[in-house]
């Protein structure tokens, strides 16, 4: 059995490789920039689940420590953005996240964390963890983009022909896309916060309290921008202003909490 520091290793590589062979390798006849990309991609990403798994479920119950749960939403947005690269000319994305993967995976290598939840959790707990990791994730591809849409409009807008405006798709098509995501992530993390409400004792305890009125904040900023697109037209710096505030807000409930509980008031139940 390979160990877990030496699956760190080969899956941080194949990560930096993928990005790496689309950025300054010359396709082969055999493969093209493009499915190079996604063949070493999807390797890293199959290790980086097999590594989650053996991290996650432990004999104690289920580590859900601080870069654990960093790295399984890394692990998720990378699943989801190279099924969506299979359809969507947005594979220059990947550049970006397949380092962010990799640190994360080297993060928690060097830092391992731990807190643990019962391995006999409730399925309705269960359900809210798949919505809020999944949400999550969605948004966390939508910020990434909405960072790369500012880069295009204002490459636009100074007539500065950059890397953005050559390897990205149309600004238009880029917008959709975005909508598109966003629109999805709402309804995830709607759901997200429902079988919350439904299957957690007290969401409202003090230490889910902040969690809970952060998640919901966030979820109508998403939902203020999906009604300003449908019935204003809202596009480019008023899209991507809003959704990173959303993001940056929901990031915060998702993460703050486990920041300080873990990694400031060493709490690992």
């Amino acid at each position: 059995m390979v160990n877990s520091l030496t699956l760190s290793v080969m899956t941080i590589v194949f990560y930096i490789g993928a990005a790496v062979t689309r950025l300054y390798l010359k396709p082969s006849h055999l493969f093209s920039a493009k499915q190079l990309l996604l063949l070493l991609g999807i390797v890293a990403i199959s290790l980086h689940g097999i590594l989650l798994y053996s991290q996650i479920f432990i004999g104690a119950g289920i580590n859900f420590g601080f870069f654990n749960a960093a790295s399984l939403v890394a692990w998720g947005i990378a699943l989801l953005l190279w099924v969506t690269v299979l359809a969507k000319p947005v594979e220059n994305l990947l550049i970006a996240l397949f380092p962010l993967a990799a640190l994360f995976i080297g993060l928690e290598a060097y830092f391992p964390s731990q807190r643990i939840l019962s391995a006999d959790m409730g399925f309705g707990v269960q359900l809210h963890i798949f919505y809020s990791i999944l949400a999550y994730s969605i948004l966390s591809i939508s910020a990434l983009q909405s960072i790369f849409l500012a880069i295009q409009d204002y490459q636009l807008h100074h007539k500065h022909p950059g890397w953005a405006l050559q390897m990205l798709p149309p600004l238009q098509v880029m917008e959709t896309l975005l909508v598109q995501m966003i629109g999805i992530g709402v309804i995830l993390l709607t759901a997200s916060l429902i079988s919350g409400f439904i299957f957690l004792e007290n969401i409202f305890a003090q230490h889910l309290v902040h969690k809970t009125v952060l998640s919901l904040f966030a979820w109508l900023i998403f939902v203020a921008l999906l009604w300003g697109r449908w019935q204003y037209g809202w596009r480019g710096k008023t899209l991507v202003r809003w959704n990173l505030s959303g993001f940056f807000i929901l990031m915060l409930a998702y993460f703050g909490s486990k920041l300080v509980l873990e990694l400031v008031l060493k709490r690992t139940v």
